[in-house]
């Protein structure tokens, strides 16, 4: 059986806790989209660690933890990661690496930097770990397989080519220093030996899992406004980020995937730039950030700062629609307790009409949030394993939200930890 755990909104909502508690009862997780520009942070029995590329599954023994072909694989990155959760104390894991998989060069981060500083003002906030670069090569068909590390003859032709195309860009454009194809080949042999005992056809070795009726988890990144199809384009990320988008970024069929636990953060936060309707400021969101999440509101990859909201009821349905939801796992409601009153946004009022329905990014941006408030419960649910025991006020913000989206919410996370969940 296929559980895909992806987000609904612009990512940051908590999935990596969902997938974490999970993988439990999981044989294989996979990551299948996306790169090491967002983390997932981790609060379990070994401590607290933020994954930027290995799927959230690895602190167990019994489990699989695959990069899939849709993953943009930073080689040294995912090294350091495994490193670290070794030197944390974390047995290691079991990995596989798609052979498929297409690698994130140096270059790429540069180019990265280059354009982020070119656009100065109308930059994208990007997180500058060359993740649309990438993507961009990928499709331009000018990208560097996983395969292709082991054939010589491809490596020295293909980055000669790379080299001519990419140097006029760099002297022209940005006027930064050239590309040299002998240094490449020279990282791309380092970046052979260092994966080529977890290389494998990943492919085929899941089509022996499924037809062993083993358990498999597929994790996203980011969320559903980040899909460059279906989000806040062109403020969004270089792959897709919904669950049906997991059966090509992990070599399975889409027939496969039968149950889609998509995360809601109970109130919202983003990093990066874009339209964010419910988006708050100064000492309301100061206050809001400081409660958040594990150890607040910044980022577990860039450590800055992220935007927080209210909950968005618009975005959130939208989100949840898109993703395919078949249940919703409502995260950081712990976060709320401090507040007298909840405000929700409930609709966006686009030149003088109120809609539910979120709209392209071109209307999103005129926007403003038509707001609902709640009674809040001003204490910590913290430590609370029961839905029955949650404050009323507490209950009936649940409630809120479920009849809004549209979606059960079957989990609530009221805790950074791994057994801090209750089921509804």
């Amino acid at each position: 059986m296929v559980k895909a755990v992806v987000g609904a909104n612009w990512g940051d909502e908590g999935k990596g806790k969902i997938t974490d508690m999970l993988a439990a009862e999981a044989d294989i997780i996979i990551r299948f989209q996306g790169g090491a520009n967002a983390g997932h942070t981790i609060v379990n029995d070994y401590g607290r660690f933020a994954l930027h590329t290995l799927p959230s599954g690895v602190f167990y023994d019994h489990t699989t933890s695959i990069i899939g072909n849709g993953v943009a694989l930073d080689i040294p990155k995912l090294f350091n990661e495994i490193n670290q959760i070794i030197e944390g104390g974390v047995p290691k894991p079991k990995i596989m690496i798609s052979d498929r998989a297409q690698i994130v060069m140096p270059y790429h981060v540069k180019f990265d930097e280059y354009e982020e500083e070119r656009l100065g003002k109308a930059s994208f906030g990007s997180t500058k770990s060359g993740i649309a670069p990438f993507y961009s090569d990928k499709y331009a068909k000018i990208g560097f397989q996983v395969s292709e590390l082991f054939d010589d003859d491809i490596l020295r032709d293909k980055t000669k080519m790379v080299c001519e195309k990419k140097n006029v860009m760099l002297e022209h454009l940005y006027h930064k220093p050239l590309l040299n194809p002998d240094e490449l080949v020279n990282t791309l042999h380092e970046y052979r030996d260092m994966i080529s005992p977890y290389v494998a056809d990943v492919s085929s070795f899941l089509d022996k899992a499924l037809k062993d009726n083993k358990t498999i988890l597929l994790e996203g990144q980011l969320g559903t406004l980040k899909d460059p199809d279906h989000g806040i384009y062109p403020m969004v990320t270089s792959s897709s980020t919904l669950a049906a988008y997991g059966a090509i970024g992990a070599g399975i069929p889409p027939y496969e995937i039968k149950e889609i636990i998509t995360v809601v953060k109970a109130y919202s936060s983003a990093v990066g730039a874009g339209a964010f309707v419910s988006e708050i400021f100064d000492d309301e969101a100061n206050a809001l950030r400081e409660h958040g999440g594990d150890k607040g509101e910044y980022g577990a990859t860039t450590g800055r700062p992220r935007r927080v909201g209210w909950f968005d009821c618009v975005a959130s349905k939208y989100g949840c629609r898109m993703q395919g939801a078949t249940k919703v796992a409502f995260t950081v409601l712990d976060a709320l307790g401090y507040l007298d009153e909840i405000p929700v946004c409930v609709g966006y009022e686009i030149d003088g009409k109120v809609t539910t329905e979120f709209p392209v990014t071109s209307k999103l941006n005129n926007a403003k949030p038509v707001l609902k408030v709640l009674p809040g419960w001003r204490c910590d649910i913290r430590g609370i394993k029961e839905y029955d025991k949650l404050p009323e006020n507490c209950r009936k913000y649940v409630e809120f939200v479920e009849g809004e989206l549209g979606f059960p919410i079957a989990m609530i996370s009221n805790g950074p930890g791994r057994d801090e969940i209750i089921y509804r």
